[in-house]
């Protein structure tokens, strides 16, 4: 159920109306809509990563590296929103698994540079059937998986954005 805009407004928490008891229905939260649609992903990718050997993390981690080649942990830990203490651990399982290499930057000893390895890059091409049966899973066709991902871009965009004083009533971001 979405509330509509009441003539006159714009702001989506006029739309909505004085808070009620109907704002804490787990039913009502946007939130929890994406949590249940991302564990819905995660057991659908969990199935078809299985003939590729790979966790969900780590398909995210190999889909960087095969578009941009080698890069930074910085960087690489910066495409997938994740920080150094989660992707670490990560990327040494892929290393154990002989599909990335690790080592120190040349021009920068602080820095590791993480790239596919032989391996990892011949990976890539059993990976391609990996969105078809992604996009056969959901349903939906490419114009509506395309809609969806810009609305959700910009649904993040927004919400790195949002402070809790950007919430003049005070209420959770989450619904």
């Amino acid at each position: 159920m979405t509330p509509t805009t009441r003539p006159g407004t714009t702001d989506p928490l006029t739309a909505l109306g004085p808070p009620t008891e109907d704002w804490l229905r787990l039913d009502r939260q946007i939130c929890f809509s994406l949590h249940a649609a991302s564990r819905a992903f995660n057991g659908v990718y969990r199935v078809i990563l299985k003939d590729l050997g790979l966790t969900y993390p780590q398909y995210l981690v190999m889909l960087v590296l095969w578009e941009h080649g080698e890069l930074p942990v910085k960087t690489l830990g910066a495409h997938l929103r994740l920080d150094s203490g989660t992707l670490s651990p990560l990327l040494k399982r892929l290393e154990a698994a002989g599909l990335v290499s690790r080592e120190r930057s040349a021009r920068d000893e602080r820095s590791v540079v993480i790239r596919p390895t032989e391996e990892g890059e011949a990976l890539r091409e059993r990976a391609l059937a990996v969105p078809r049966r992604i996009v056969s899973a959901t349903g939906f066709d490419l114009a509506e998986i395309g809609e969806l991902r810009e609305r959700l871009d910009r649904l993040t965009t927004a919400l790195d954005g949002a402070t809790p004083e950007d919430d003049p009533v005070g209420e959770p971001r989450c619904g």
